[in-house]
């Protein structure tokens, strides 16, 4: 037999998934194109947890945080997307983003289920490692709760030694909260909403207002007169309920992990995420739920 017919007839058989490939004529070589790896930018992602201490855990609890920040970074994205929208009058893309933001606050609520798999000894393994640094200092979490209406001056401060930072958290604290360009843009549609709360001072915390419960109730009792500022109240509902149960989720998870021991960042750890559980965003929205 000759040699080379031997060699062929020995040959092995490609195997069913290896022929699926090639049939498909997927591309398999890059070396002079961008890969899926390239665009992602994944040899920065992937090299950027650089766990202090020898625990096995420490690696959940820096993607944990990672991940979350990334989150963040497209909540923000989408949040100041909507808010541009809406001081434009154009809701149906707002309404989009909105929707988006509640979408990936539940993300964020799932989240806590992995971290919460860490018991207090595996936490209590890598705690020395985290010196002062704390989820409480997030700029991105701080522009979050700025651009939707919770205005802390306090706040401002843990970013004070990067300038740059400092500037990307007052702008979202210095601008007009989503919930502020809400009750411009229902004034521009007619609505009475009180002057005062079209034109203010929008570093200052935000309080409730008899005046714009009224105005969100002429809404209510009229939804297809109104409907798509109706629809803006009931996504603004939609967001702060997934934004209570992203909170609520942080502090049992918080308490699952180290109990009442004081956070790393200073604060009284679950003391103080308990108190944040009772900061209402749109406190009118919730109100006239009664009186309808």
């Amino acid at each position: 037999m000759c040699p080379h017919a031997h060699s062929n007839a020995s040959a092995p058989a490609p195997s069913a998934p290896e022929s699926i490939v090639h049939e498909e004529k997927a591309q398999l070589d890059f070396s002079r194109s961008m890969s899926y790896g390239d665009y992602l930018q994944l040899d920065s992602i992937l090299s950027a947890q650089k766990p202090l201490s020898p625990a096995h855990d420490e690696l959940l609890f820096i993607v944990q945080h990672q991940t979350s920040e990334l989150w963040m970074k497209l909540m923000l994205h989408e949040l100041r997307g909507a808010i541009q929208h809406i001081a434009a009058d154009e809701l149906p893309p707002a309404f989009k983003m909105l929707a988006r933001v509640s979408k990936i606050m539940e993300q964020l609520v799932h989240a806590w289920d992995v971290l919460a798999t860490m018991t207090p000894p595996e936490y209590t393994a890598m705690r020395p490692y985290l010196g002062a640094s704390s989820g409480f200092q997030s700029y991105q979490y701080r522009c979050i709760e700025y651009s939707m209406g919770n205005k802390n001056p306090a706040m401002l401060k843990p970013h004070e030694h990067r300038p740059d930072l400092l500037a990307l958290v007052r702008a979202s604290f210095d601008a007009p909260s989503l919930y502020d360009e809400a009750l411009r843009l229902m004034a521009r549609r007619g609505i009475p909403v009180p002057a005062d709360y079209l034109e203010r001072d929008w570093t200052q915390p935000y309080v409730a207002s008899p005046g714009v419960e009224a105005a969100w109730l002429a809404v209510y009792r009229n939804p297809s007169q109104h409907w798509d500022l109706y629809q803006l109240g009931e996504e603004l509902t939609d967001l702060e309920d997934a934004f209570r149960l992203w909170r609520f989720r942080h502090v049992t998870t918080v308490e699952r992990v180290i109990g009442f021991k004081r956070g790393t960042g200073g604060t009284g750890g679950v003391s103080y995420l308990r108190k944040m559980l009772d900061v209402v965003l749109f406190p009118e929205i919730w109100r006239l739920r009664t009186d309808l």
